[in-house]
């Protein structure tokens, strides 16, 4: 059931928030950057305000030279937006809530989520004891026409046999998860073969660091040219588990059942969308990193989903 929220939020209170965000620094003339020359100019908009630089005689607002330059939603839209991209909601339903257009959402969303799959974090984690583990998600051409009627866009409950693939619209996700931190790093690949893979850990972990996972042939090269500390555990055959004492001190420490938890997470975070396109699955798997990592939105992060690196924000 939808809420329509527009008439429920504080459109001052979201202006000054946006500010905050697109001039952490304090608003400046975007012409010559002083601060201490500007002038109330029209209030048509409020509280969107146009003001006039003194010195240079520039009239802007607080949207000019900035990601949100030429928006005319109102500041309560854009942070509902902000919100609902950030926690997942599919764009239909906002775009019925908001009163938008679905179309332009839809793109408005790519183009947000571009920006926090461009600054997603991937330093390698420094945790001692990792765990990698692949998932398979069914997502294929979403968005666009087939005339074939044997060549769908979606294969609704794909069952292909097998690891999946990007070729066969189930690409595999691979994750590694740090058990100290709880950081995860997620990456869309084309393949679970032993390079793709193989990359994924050493790009996510620290040379030494103890890597659990099945027994999947696609981890093979982990202990090896890796240079990492391999432990397996098996899920198949008459002996599979799902812990096991490696060393006998009686803690089943070879696991990858935090990974298996944040697949849980990930298939939740993406079943409302009802199916996405392979081509754009790792914008939605950047999304859910970024929130499994942070818990909770920060200033930088919305930042980010409005395109200003982090690395610029007080950039004088």
């Amino acid at each position: 059931m939808d809420f329509p929220l527009t008439d429920l939020m504080d459109q001052d209170a979201c202006y000054h928030r946006l500010v905050t965000l697109l001039h952490p620094a304090g608003l400046t003339c975007p012409a010559c950057k002083v601060s201490d020359h500007l002038r109330v100019h029209r209030r048509r908009r409020a509280p969107v305000l146009d003001y006039r630089c003194t010195a240079c005689g520039r009239v802007f607002n607080a949207f000019t030279a900035t990601p949100l330059e030429g928006t005319h939603r109102r500041p309560a839209q854009i942070m509902l937006i902000l919100r609902g991209f950030a926690q997942g909601v599919p764009t239909a339903q906002l775009a019925r809530e908001l009163g938008c257009d679905r179309k332009h959402l839809l793109e408005l969303r790519r183009r947000m989520q571009d920006n926090a799959t461009r600054w997603l974090d991937r330093n390698p984690l420094d945790d001692a004891v990792v765990e990698a583990d692949e998932m398979y998600q069914n997502a294929g051409e979403k968005g666009i026409p087939h005339g074939d009627p044997d060549d769908p866009p979606r294969r609704r409950a794909n069952s292909r046999r097998g690891h999946g693939s990007f070729a066969n619209d189930r690409p595999p996700v691979a994750g590694v998860v740090g058990r100290a931190s709880g950081e995860v790093r997620l990456e869309v690949v084309g393949s679970a073969g032993s390079e793709e893979l193989g990359e994924v850990v050493e790009g996510s972990c620290l040379s030494g660091t103890t890597v659990n996972t099945d027994e999947w042939a696609g981890y093979s090269r982990v202990g090896g040219c890796h240079d990492r500390v391999h432990a397996t555990v098996d899920h198949s055959g008459a002996r599979s588990g799902y812990a096991i004492d490696a060393d006998g001190d009686g803690v089943r420490e070879v696991h990858c059942n935090t990974m298996e938890g944040i697949w849980t997470g990930l298939r939740n975070f993406l079943r409302p969308f009802r199916g996405v396109s392979k081509w754009c699955e790792s914008q939605y798997v950047a999304m859910f990193q970024w929130g499994h990592n942070i818990k909770e939105v920060t200033d930088e992060f919305l930042r980010v989903m409005l395109g200003i690196p982090p690395y610029t924000v007080f950039a004088s």
